[in-house]
């Protein structure tokens, strides 16, 4: 059995330690290690005269940096200082994670250095099951946490002046977990209500779905797969010519039928659309996600029953054909 490995991001101050735990709990994982931990050992094995920013924090490494004066903005000189911090933790994070699958036992691990696009979690995936999230808050929550944590910790007349960092690395993060797809969980008022969604998420199945219908039926599809709380995550064209699809990842479900309802936008979008659907005779795939198997099961008879699914080994018949 594949052990679990999740992954908790987000900026000082948004909770995260909290539920960490509590998903720890939930799972009966008894690792769970915090990324400043590891950066300490990091900062035993290299001086801060070869690693200024690693001898910093988070969110005043950029304090450290020698070409300060290359960036045009101070934004963007803290997002670079947070990196930098970030990229002498990352390879000992990884290799505990490594260690971790190894031995077959499930870890969590949270903290700030936990950046998309800098950890590389994808050579995780065929050993562990591998769960990464983002964790934010609305800014009045993030500075109220983020004051009660400075003075828990004894520190709050140094941490308080930097608020406005942190709250840069937030956006951060925020914005290369949307670029590298990792969940966004917005933990406000409701500890309950953020671990319901990450647990969602761990728990969820997935599966390809093959369908066909005319270009104004795609929301039909849709509805029966968003209604019973399932999510799309991309859509496969299966065009003539080509043994293998065109995948189109989809960040929003809205941009399946965007282009279809909107009367205002009769755009080359839309005529894309419907010459892809053209070229693959109105077959289509999407690889779905459902927080269960019995929803997942549900939506497909749900579509079978409208007469939207279509047989995989057809769509098998027709690759051969090409080929």
């Amino acid at each position: 059995m594949k052990p679990y490995v999740i992954l908790i991001g987000s900026a000082s101050g948004v909770g995260k330690s909290t539920i960490a735990y509590e998903i720890s709990k939930k799972l009966d994982i008894k690792y769970l290690i915090e990324t400043d931990f590891i950066r300490e050992i990091v900062r035993g094995v290299i001086g801060s005269e070869y690693a200024p920013a690693l001898h910093k924090s988070s969110y005043d490494a950029y304090t450290s940096l020698r070409d300060e004066f290359n960036f045009p903005d101070e934004e963007k000189l803290i997002v670079a200082g947070f990196e930098e911090h970030s990229s002498f933790v990352i390879p000992a994070i990884e290799k505990v994670i490594a260690r971790s699958i190894r031995d077959k036992d499930s870890i969590i691990i949270e903290g700030v250095h936990l950046v998309p696009g800098l950890i590389d979690v994808k050579q995780f995936e065929n050993f562990a099951h591998v769960y990464f999230f983002i964790l934010t808050t609305d800014e009045q929550t993030h500075k109220e946490r983020f004051i009660q944590r400075a003075m828990a910790i004894k520190r709050g007349g140094t941490q308080l002046d930097y608020f406005k960092e942190n709250r840069i690395i937030n956006n951060d993060l925020i914005e290369k977990a949307e670029l590298f797809k990792v969940p966004v969980i917005y933990n406000n008022t409701d500890k309950d209500e953020t671990i319901k969604k990450m647990m969602q998420y761990i728990n969820e199945v997935s599966e390809i779905i093959y369908l066909k219908n005319p270009i104004d039926k795609i929301g039909e599809a849709q509805d029966i797969i968003t209604n019973n709380c399932g999510r799309i995550v991309n859509v496969g064209y299966y065009l003539p010519g080509f043994s293998q699809p065109f995948i189109r990842c989809i960040d929003d479900e809205n941009q399946l039928t965007r282009n279809i309802d909107d009367e205002d936008r009769k755009t080359n979008e839309r005529k894309s659309l419907e010459a892809l659907f053209e070229l693959s005779d109105n077959i289509y795939s999407h690889k779905i996600y459902a927080p269960d198997k019995r929803r997942l099961n549900k939506i497909i008879r749900e579509l079978k029953e409208k007469n939207l699914l279509y047989n995989k080994s057809e769509i098998n018949n027709i690759q051969e054909d090409e080929n």
